[in-house]
């Protein structure tokens, strides 16, 4: 059971595993750059499974000890998986205790494949969401661990390359703005983004301008819903 299971999610995963690898490994030297011993991103990609967060925790680890204000971010950035986790709530119904796991390791692409892919006749569901999981945590862990490895050998100018986080946000913002039709939560995100940074500045813009698009977006979520397609069948 559990073989066909890993047989039947792995060709799902295989496209995230490019992704991954190649962010891991990023993610990796990114670290040692910032002066952090190889087992850090290792560690961190192994219990935290959260690729922008680890990024964003880099800084974290970086600056003057505010748990308040970590914990305000790591929710703010990591908000979406709150609807996730709702929309997930039948899907992992009766995985039993696989079902920690799965809550544990659910990151967007993930989501993504476990949310709108039903496995084939004769599968076990729990264990082909289970297996998906896995092997997605599996391609970050394997990147982040490459990348820790290799940055303690290369030795080259490492500026700019904390822009790599900025990069991938970017990406995800493109991403979602060519996917949707309505473009109106990302006009709102860039015009409180922009002002936020005007009024607070580059080092303390983030907090107050992820709080303002969250009560815009409160505010005015009845105009903003979509009919159809934002959660799973």
């Amino acid at each position: 059971m559990k073989k066909k299971a890993f047989r039947a999610a792995f060709p799902y995963t295989i496209p995230i595993c490019a992704g991954f690898m190649f962010l891991g490994i990023a993610y990796g030297i990114f670290m040692r750059s910032k002066g952090f011993a190889f087992w850090y991103p290792m560690l961190m990609s192994a219990t935290i499974f959260a690729g922008s967060m680890e990024f964003v925790a880099v800084s974290l680890l970086l600056s003057p000890f505010q748990p308040f204000y970590a914990l305000l971010l790591a929710l703010m950035v990591n908000a979406r998986h709150l609807f996730y986790g709702l929309s997930m709530l039948e899907k992992y119904r009766g995985t039993g205790r696989k079902k920690w796991y799965l809550i544990f390791g659910m990151c967007d692409e993930s989501f993504s494949i476990n949310c709108t892919t039903d496995p084939p006749a004769g599968i076990d569901r729990g264990w082909f969401m289970f297996f998906v999981t896995l092997l997605n945590q599996c391609y970050w862990f394997a990147g982040a661990t490459a990348g820790a490895v290799l940055g303690g050998f290369l030795h080259f100018d490492t500026k700019g390359l904390d822009f790599v986080m900025t990069a991938l946000f970017v990406v995800i913002f493109l991403d979602q703005w060519f996917a949707s039709r309505d473009h109106f939560p990302a006009v709102i995100g860039v015009v409180a983004t922009a002002v936020c940074l005007f009024l607070f500045g580059p080092d303390n813009f983030i907090l107050p301008s992820m709080a303002t698009m969250l009560a815009i977006l409160t505010i005015l979520r009845g105009g903003l819903e979509k009919k159809e397609g934002d959660v799973c069948p």
